[in-house]
């Protein structure tokens, strides 16, 4: 029997995700990994893939990889991710979020490959959550747009499609690029920084592990459509931040609830997401871990990378 390896070309593989997917996809047998960023490779495991470093907003860069690699699955996790960035540079978020995946998609089409797309819960206007996948999408921020233009972008192609939408990551990887809710809230505390937290906005934070691990079920099983992949628990990101505070043995105290109109931010972010998880429970036999267990994988993974 002939062992076909698939080739998985990972894009934004410097992100907490993409660094999640590399740990757990470069030492599968089936899989010959390919992990592009555009900027320098920050995971210091270089082995068991091969890495790129490439702007997926060149068209021509990005065409020539159907001749260096022809991938059978890309992951296209490469974003403009932050809400506030997108709203005061527009023309960024469009190119990063918008032109580049266009440039994925063409690339997934011209090589018949499996296309998995990233995407957010955001792209709902978070007032009639939680949300299943075939809900009504209505995003109220450039981000969610741009993300849901991606999403758009991603089911009109003839190739095998996915698309993934998940709600606050949080997790760590041994490069971190960037923070997420867990670290800022402990490292804040820890610094002995007040912090505002908003009490009006409802989620579902979702640990990268388990998000990483939903994609691989994708990627094995060749499940196409929209899967909603986040965690089970749902409350304010204020009551989240108070159990972050607990669990570490940290002064809450520091944190002060506080409206999402008195922070003035400049890109409305959805009140009340949440998801509606039996599709992706059934079909990827996805089993979210719990927030304290979360929380408990961050404090030893932290330990392992410090």
């Amino acid at each position: 029997m002939v062992h076909n390896i698939k080739k998985v070309l990972i894009t934004g593989s410097n992100g907490l995700l993409g660094q999640n997917l590399i740990k757990i996809l470069r030492g599968n047998p089936d899989y010959q990994l390919f992990a592009l960023s555009r900027s320098p490779n920050v995971y210091p495991d270089q082995d068991g893939y091969t890495f790129i470093q490439l702007d997926l907003t060149e068209e021509a860069a990005v065409n020539k990889l159907a001749k260096d690699i022809l991938p059978d699955v890309i992951v296209h996790a490469a974003a403009m991710t932050q809400v506030d960035p997108c709203e005061l540079n527009p023309a960024d978020c469009e190119s990063i979020n918008v032109d580049a995946t266009r440039n994925i998609a063409k690339l997934a089409g011209r090589c018949g490959s499996h296309l998995v797309y990233i995407s957010t819960d955001f792209v709902f206007s978070g007032e009639n959550g939680p949300y299943r996948e075939e809900d009504q999408v209505d995003p109220v921020s450039i981000y969610g747009e741009s993300k849901l233009a991606g999403e758009r972008i991603t089911m009109k192609l003839s190739v095998p499609w996915s698309i993934v939408r998940t709600i606050l990551v949080y997790g760590v990887t041994p490069a971190m690029s960037r923070s997420n809710l867990v670290l800022w809230v402990k490292n804040s505390l820890e610094a002995g920084k007040a912090i505002r937290v908003v009490n009006d906005q409802f989620r579902m934070p979702t640990l990268v592990d388990d998000l990483a691990n939903g994609i691989g079920s994708i990627i094995k099983g060749q499940k196409e459509g929209i899967y909603h992949l986040s965690g089970d628990e749902y409350g304010s990101v204020y009551d989240f931040s108070l159990r972050i505070a607990r669990f570490f043995s940290l002064d809450e105290s520091l944190i002060s609830p506080i409206s999402s109109a008195s922070l003035e931010q400049a890109g409305k972010r959805p009140p009340d997401t949440g998801f509606i998880l039996d599709k992706a429970e059934k079909e990827l036999n996805f089993k979210p871990t719990s927030f304290v267990n979360g929380l408990t994988v961050v404090q030893n993974l932290l330990s392992v990378y410090q």
